[in-house]
């Protein structure tokens, strides 16, 4: 698919499992996009204030195929996706950093997704956060998932999750009460270096976390 066709493509495909020919695809909402573009953005803004931008490549939602020991190809695509430039450049490159956003499904679909992305790319994502979308408990769970291999069976992965909640005083907006957990995300899985001079790694701080939650309720549908 061309690059123009698909920027007026009304969905976005979640993952095609090439054993079962089944295509999951996804309705982007408003809700779902400020999930993950909100995530990305503050990510984004450390790198121009750092300095960094010109050696990160942005490859956004296109899409990635698995060959090897994927029967014609399994795909999926990211919603916010980038990796190091020039580490990464050209064409089928997989990003290092993966962020997935979900409204409806559960969580342990999410979690699918996750390690499709590991496996697919030959364990070339380093990086993958999940924000998901609570209706009914009313809250958005932020979980970054990383691979470690500590095991002859090899590689593992860990998390960290962020709840931010309406319910019981743990996170309202309107309010403004406080996040307690940050995310950090590493230089080198990111960058596949060292950090250099003025470099290092990068934090989501609590208060813009805080802004990045009010950002994302103010797109929950209203009911008449």
């Amino acid at each position: 698919m061309t690059g123009q066709k698909k920027r007026y493509r009304k969905f976005r495909f979640r993952h095609y499992n090439a054993n079962s020919r089944i295509l999951i695809i996804t309705i982007p909402t408003d809700l779902h996009e400020a999930l993950h573009l909100g995530l990305y953005r503050r990510y984004f803004t450390q790198l121009v204030r750092n300095g960094t931008e010109e050696s990160w490549k942005d490859i956004g939602s296109a899409t990635f195929r698995a060959e090897q020991g994927h029967p014609g190809g399994d795909g999926g695509e990211g919603d916010s996706t980038g990796g190091p430039w020039p580490e990464r450049a050209g064409a089928g490159n997989w990003p290092t950093l993966v962020i997935k956003s979900r409204y409806f499904e559960p969580l342990p679909e999410l979690h699918k997704d996750m390690r499709w992305w590991f496996q697919a790319s030959n364990h070339e994502v380093k990086i993958v956060i999940l924000a998901k979308f609570d209706d009914q408990q009313h809250h958005i769970l932020l979980e970054k998932w990383e691979e470690e291999i500590s095991s002859p069976q090899g590689a593992i992965t860990r998390s960290r999750a962020a709840t931010m909640s309406q319910q019981n005083g743990v996170l309202n907006p309107v309010k403004r009460q406080s996040i307690t957990i940050t995310r950090v995300l590493g230089f080198r899985l990111l960058f596949l270096r060292n950090p250099g001079p003025q470099e290092g790694d990068f934090v989501l701080g609590i208060q813009s976390l805080q802004l990045y939650t009010e950002k994302v309720w103010a797109e929950l549908p209203r009911s008449d």
